[in-house]
Parts: structure tokens; sequence; C-alpha cells
């Protein structure tokens, strides 16, 4: 994956044992993890690439991310997703997938062209590898469901996924998302408390699955999201491809 440059910011594929510990230590630092390690690592972390973004002023890593190829959809209980969500109708999916994870940014990073790089990056494989859906689990910060009910809400009325493809339930700690028709989310206040990965997954025309897994582990509440890459916008596609 060739590396890419905006202003002061490098991304790049994580190759070496001490560039992956890298993207480590900043998940470790960004999901506010306490064990004695100082590494948040998995087992999902040998079979995906990792990228890192790096503020090339100070040397260090603002933000980082990893993606799994899956060649066919019925490869995707391989995936860290599955573990969360059934994802049996998807196996009837057409094309390659690719699987985005342990994304994060360093909270003291303000600066959008981190995210614009993250994209970019994404959007290259995607180009590459001829993928045909996005898709990973979308985090909010903690597991107290009432705090993000707008958001919950929203996502009900306006993205959920198709039924031909909608992940059912598997964990035994999740939130399903309220039903009430009448109910109308503060709109503003909903968007404001997604995480920058789901509001751009919704604007690429992404969806979500019914419901919350709740991870106390990591101290989030995720969604499980999917964008097919035939539905995203044309003007969309330009703006993602801008930096590659």
């Amino acid at each position: 994956m060739t590396p890419l440059e905006k202003g002061r910011y490098l991304a790049f594929q994580a190759k070496t044992d001490a560039e992956i510990e890298m993207c480590q230590r900043l998940r470790y630092a960004c999901f506010g993890l306490s064990d004695a390690s100082g590494v948040d690592r998995d087992a999902y972390d040998a079979l995906c690439q990792h990228v890192v973004i790096l503020d090339q002023s100070r040397q260090s890593p603002v933000a980082s991310f990893r993606i799994m190829f899956l060649e066919s959809a019925q490869d995707i209980d391989q995936s860290y997703t599955a573990q969360f969500y059934n994802l049996d109708a998807l196996r009837a999916f057409s094309g390659p997938l690719l699987e985005i994870g342990r994304l994060c940014i360093d909270a003291s990073c303000k600066d959008p062209d981190v995210l614009r790089l993250i994209w970019a990056m994404v959007t290259k494989f995607v180009d590459d590898k001829n993928i045909a859906l996005l898709f990973g689990c979308a985090s909010f910060q903690g597991t107290n469901p009432s705090t993000y009910l707008d958001a919950f809400l929203a996502m009900r009325q306006k993205y959920l996924a198709p039924k031909q493809w909608r992940p059912l339930e598997k964990s035994d700690r999740i939130f399903r998302f309220p039903k009430g028709i009448d109910q109308k989310p503060n709109v503003k206040g909903a968007v404001f408390s997604m995480p920058p990965l789901l509001q751009t997954y919704l604007l690429m025309g992404g969806w979500v699955s019914d419901h919350a897994v709740i991870d106390a582990e990591l101290n989030t509440m995720h969604v499980f999201t999917g964008v097919e890459i035939s539905r995203i916008p044309p003007q969309r596609k330009r703006l993602l491809r801008a930096l590659t």
C-alpha cells in the first residue's frame, strides 16, 4: 500500500513488529485500557493489515486502524465483527469484503486532515481490491444507552440495514433501538453524538444493525455498519479519491 501525505501527516502500512506495536500502544491509550501491558493486542492483529497516521512534526502516531480482506462473503465468520453479530444473511453478498477495525484517533488531535487520510487509505484499498462491501463496528464511548438515545432513534428511523442483509442478534449484552415511530429524534444532537467513523459511513449511504452491542471490556457500545460501494454517491466517491 503506497503511503499518502497531507500537510504534516503521513499515512502508511505498518509492517514491522515495531510499527504494529506503535498502533497497539496508540489503541491502548485511546481506548483507556488499564491493564499493565500498555498495548491493545488480540488474535485478529495477525490476520489484518495495519495502517498508521504519523505526525511527522513530532514523529508520533495520531491515528491507526486495521483492515481484514475477505475475498468472499462466505468467509465473513472469520471477521472480528462476527463475534458479536449473526451475519448469516451477508453470506449471500456478492464480491470481496473489507472489514475496518480498531480505528482510533488521538483525542488531542483535532485536525480534519487525519480523518481525510484515513479514508484516502481505505479508498485506495477498495479500488485496488475491487471491494464490494465495507463493514465493521462503529463504537460509541461508554455503556449507557440513554446517552445516545437520539442517535439510536435516528438510526432506526433512517439508516437500518436492508432486510436481506440485516445482522441479527448474537451477543448477550445488547440494546435494541427504540421502535416508537412517533418519537422524533433531536437530529442535531443525534449527529453530534455519533463517532466520526459512523458519520462518514452514513454520508456514504451506509446502514446499521437494529441494536447496539455493549462491550464492557472497552467501555463502549458498538453498532454493525455496512457500506455498499456501488451505492456511494458519485460526488462522495470523487471526494474520497481526491487524495489517492
